[in-house]
């Protein structure tokens, strides 16, 4: 399988290029600006290729996809899995910084999405898996743009399985519980010490586990319109 992977140069997206390398699948390791990262990612991987586009633009994320079609011919893999948060009281966020969180978590996917599904619907199969959050599914303090991504991210999830289904193109989301990737790791202590209070298991999702899990699922047909819970916290 073709497989790309959004934001993938590090933390989770570079465990699920991994994982898909390890199975022998082609793999696109894309980033933003960070190419020297995605290139070690793809020194690792027997079949891949490192590609920079900005999710935000998508004239930039159509050039990308034209690139993956031209190497390989297909896409059958999509992770959407680049996002960015910022913990911020609503009273204290910017409209800049609302509009940049809402820009990459919620249109970056959009642009993917929209790039690839021709291709997809052409070839009449793919999957795409985004990566939302529990925050988009029970709201968060201080993360108020970050959850409304996520939430917004599910429902475009659901919207675009039903419109794809008919092509056999599957469409899922993904919570993957917080990990310690430096997203994780640059929170506030206090939200480390409420996930683990929260945790029925009382420890942190790990990147290696979900990106088991998310390769798992893609190659497995008949799945689509689901949003799936990898965390021990209940929703």
């Amino acid at each position: 399988m073709v497989c790309l992977i959004t934001g993938s140069s590090r933390g989770l997206g570079k465990a699920i290029a991994m994982s898909f390398g390890r199975k022998g699948h082609q793999v696109v390791v894309h980033c933003k600006d960070k190419i020297k990262d995605a290139e070690e990612v793809v020194s690792q991987i027997k079949e891949a290729i490192a590609l920079k586009a900005d999710a935000k633009n998508f004239t930039e994320v159509k050039n990308l996809i034209d690139i993956v079609i031209k190497k390989w011919g297909k896409i059958d893999v999509l992770i959407n899995n680049a996002g960015i948060t910022q913990e911020s009281l609503l009273l204290k966020t910017t409209e800049k910084d609302f509009d940049n969180i809402i820009t990459v978590n919620l249109k970056g996917p959009f642009n993917f999405i929209r790039a690839a599904a021709p291709y997809m619907i052409k070839q009449k199969s793919g999957h795409i898996i985004n990566i939302s959050s529990i925050a988009g599914m029970k709201g968060k303090a201080g993360l108020s743009a970050y959850s409304a991504s996520k939430a917004g991210l599910i429902g475009l999830t659901l919207s675009t399985a039903k419109e794809l289904g008919r092509y056999n193109i599957m469409v899922n989301a993904i919570l993957p519980g917080y990990m310690l990737t430096d997203m994780g790791i640059n929170s506030s202590d206090k939200a480390k010490e409420t996930v683990l209070q929260e945790s029925l298991l009382k420890k942190f999702s790990e990147p290696e586990k979900v990106a088991e899990f998310i390769c798992h699922l893609s190659e497995i047909s008949g799945i689509t319109g689901q949003v799936f819970n990898l965390d021990s916290r209940i929703i």
